[in-house]
């Protein structure tokens, strides 16, 4: 199975009972500045289980590190140093995942309401849109029931009618 390494974390395998996160930690210290230091604990014992986890600032300076640390000796134990692998955890590709299901549950929550916010602004838009064509057509209605008007009032105006016929004829 290839699973893609983490560059600037070290798994550090051997360690002795008596060695913590701090010592670790200063064994550590000489190759490059130090992002974190985990030494996973036992849930029975509360004791970690012989192996920890290294991450550097840079990955040079991980790649330095276990160069030197690979087969030292710490507590009396040999050190066994290597790239750590993500983290599974059940549910992903072939049964594994790097990260909970839980994990993008943040941004999921954010894409819902950004979607939610679109379609509502979508329906506002839709509504004005509707608004607008509605008041643009009574406009154009108004304007028709003027000119009827005004042809009406000339029909029915025969002096009225008379000049218009004799200005047409006149331009």
């Amino acid at each position: 199975m290839n699973y893609p390494v983490q560059k600037n974390t070290l798994y550090v395998g051997g360690l002795a009972e008596e060695v913590n996160e701090a010592i670790l930690h200063s064994a550590f210290i000489p190759f490059g500045d130090i992002k974190d230091v985990k030494t996973p604990l036992d849930q029975a014992t509360q004791k970690h289980r012989s192996f920890g986890f290294v991450t550097f600032l840079e990955r040079e300076d991980a790649a330095a590190a276990m160069d030197n640390m690979d087969g030292a000796e710490l507590y009396g134990r040999v050190l066994t140093v290597n790239y750590a692998f993500p983290e599974r955890i059940k549910g992903g590709e072939q049964g594994w995942a790097a990260q909970p299901i839980w994990a993008d549950a943040d941004t999921w929550f954010e894409r819902q309401q950004q979607e939610e916010e679109m379609q509502r602004l979508q329906a506002e838009h839709q509504a004005a849109m509707r608004a607008a064509e509605e008041l643009h057509r009574k406009k154009l209605a108004e304007e028709r029931e003027g000119e009827k008007e005004e042809e009406t009032e000339k029909m029915a105006d025969p002096m009225a009618a008379a000049e218009a016929e004799v200005l047409t004829q006149s331009s």
